[in-house]
């Protein structure tokens, strides 16, 4: 899709970037969470809508929070100079 769009590989990896580390953090709270609720006495099935919505906030923040330090910060700019972007 990038290639079909011409999307700047910067932008790419930005996205990919965070793609990968939501996909990452939500396969770990979804092992982690019904474990605690159940040390917690409460019914494990109620992590379902949990992670559901603890994983839509914290998926734009991760995604903001990448594409910020990618994209505007000055360790991001120099990544970009030394792979020739």
């Amino acid at each position: 899709r990038a290639i079909a769009f011409s999307t700047p590989i910067h932008e790419t990896i930005a996205v990919t970037s965070a793609l990968a580390l939501i996909v990452f953090t939500s396969i770990c709270l979804g092992a982690v969470l019904p474990l605690f609720l159940k040390r917690l006495g409460i019914d494990p099935a109620h992590s379902s809508t949990t992670i559901q919505v603890v994983m839509d906030i914290l998926g734009v923040l991760l995604t903001v929070v990448i594409s910020t330090f990618i994209l505007d910060s000055p360790a991001g700019k120099m990544l970009f100079r030394i792979l020739g972007g």
